[in-house]
C-alpha cells in the first residue's frame, strides 16, 4: 500500500506538468499526496473495518474535500449525492483509473486469489461498475498479490496478458512520445493500468519504476501510484524513501499516518 502512496506523491507535481525524462528530483517542491491517496486510504479503512466500500469511498471524499489534483467530476457527482441524503448513491458505469489507483490495500490483506479478485471487484463496482474499471481494479491487485507471494515479472506479465487480455507486447520508449493527456484513454483503466504495468517490467527497482512511470507523462499521479503499487511487493521499498513518506503523512494527514501504521501492522508491507 506504501508504494501507491509514494507513487501518488512522486507523480503529483507533474499531473498537469508532464515531463518526458527519468531525471528529475523524486520528491519534487510541493509533492503531495493527492485525492488518489485519500481514496487509497479510504480502502485501507473499509478493509479494516468492515462494512460496504462505497461508504468511507464518500466519507473520506467530505472529510478530504479539496486534495491536491482533485476528484473526478463523476465522483463528485457521486459523493454529493451521499452529501444530500446520506444514503448509498448509484454506480455511475466508469471505467476511469480510479478503481485501480485506490485498490491496492486489497493485494495486501487478503491471502487467495479468489479473495483478491473477488475484493477488488467489490471495491470497484460501487462506483466503476464499467467491466474496465472492474477489470484494471482486479488486474492492479492480483499483480500485488502475485507480487506479495513470490511471483517474477515473466510470471505476472503472463497473467495480465492470459487473465485480462491486456496488449503489454510494446516498450516504454515507444510509448514515451505519444502518451499524453489527450492519449485515447489516458485517464481510464484501458489507458493507465497496462501502461503502469510496463512500467515495473522494464524497471530496475521501486524508484526506477516511479521514475519509468512520470517520464510517460499523462495522469502522472494516478500512473506512478498504480506501478508504485505492484512495484513494492515486487522490488521492495527503500527505507529511506519509505520514511520521506511517513513523514510528509504525519505532517500534513497524522490521522491517516496513524491509518496507515495500523493497516501495515496488521497486513505487512515490504521495505528493504
Amino acid at each position: 500500500m506504501i508504494g501507491a502512496i509514494i507513487g501518488d506523491t512522486v507523480g503529483s507535481v507533474y499531473e498537469f506538468h508532464n515531463i518526458k525524462t527519468k531525471d528529475f528530483d523524486l520528491f519534487g517542491e510541493n509533492s503531495v499526496p493527492t485525492d488518489d491517496s485519500m481514496l487509497t486510504f479510504a480502502t485501507a479503512d473499509w478493509i479494516l473495518r468492515g462494512g460496504e466500500a462505497w461508504k468511507p469511498y464518500c466519507e473520506y471524499a467530505v472529510e478530504y474535500d479539496d486534495p491536491y489534483g482533485g476528484y473526478g467530476t463523476g465522483f463528485l457527482y457521486y459523493v454529493d449525492q451521499f452529501r444530500k441524503n446520506g444514503e448509498c448513491p448509484k454506480p455511475y458505469n466508469s471505467c476511469g483509473n480510479g478503481s485501480a489507483m485506490r485498490v491496492s490495500p486489497v493485494g495486501w490483506a487478503f491471502d487467495s486469489r479468489e479473495e483478491v479478485l473477488a475484493k477488488a471487484k467489490e471495491s470497484a463496482e460501487c462506483t466503476h461498475n464499467h467491466p474496465e474499471g472492474i477489470k484494471g481494479a482486479q488486474a492492479t491487485a492480483l499483480a500485488i498479490f502475485m507480487a506479495r507471494h513470490g511471483a517474477g515479472k515473466d510470471e505476472i506479465r503472463k497473467a495480465m496478458e492470459s487473465d485480462f487480455g491486456y496488449n503489454l507486447d510494446f516498450t516504454l520508449d515507444e510509448l514515451r512520445p505519444v502518451y499524453s493527456w489527450s492519449f485515447d484513454g489516458a485517464a481510464l483503466c484501458q489507458g493507465t493500468v497496462p501502461q503502469a504495468i510496463r512500467c515495473v517490467l522494464e524497471a530496475e527497482n521501486f524508484e526506477d519504476s516511479l521514475r519509468n512511470a512520470v517520464s510517460l507523462g499523462g495522469d502522472s499521479d494516478t500512473l506512478a501510484c498504480i506501478t508504485g503499487a505492484i512495484a513494492e511487493p515486487l522490488f521492495g521499498v527503500p527505507r529511506k524513501i519509505y520514511k520521506h513518506e511517513l513523514n510528509i503523512l504525519k505532517a500534513l494527514f497524522p490521522k491517516l499516518h496513524k491509518l496507515y501504521l495500523e493497516f501495515e501492522a496488521k497486513y505487512g508491507s515490504r521495505v528493504i
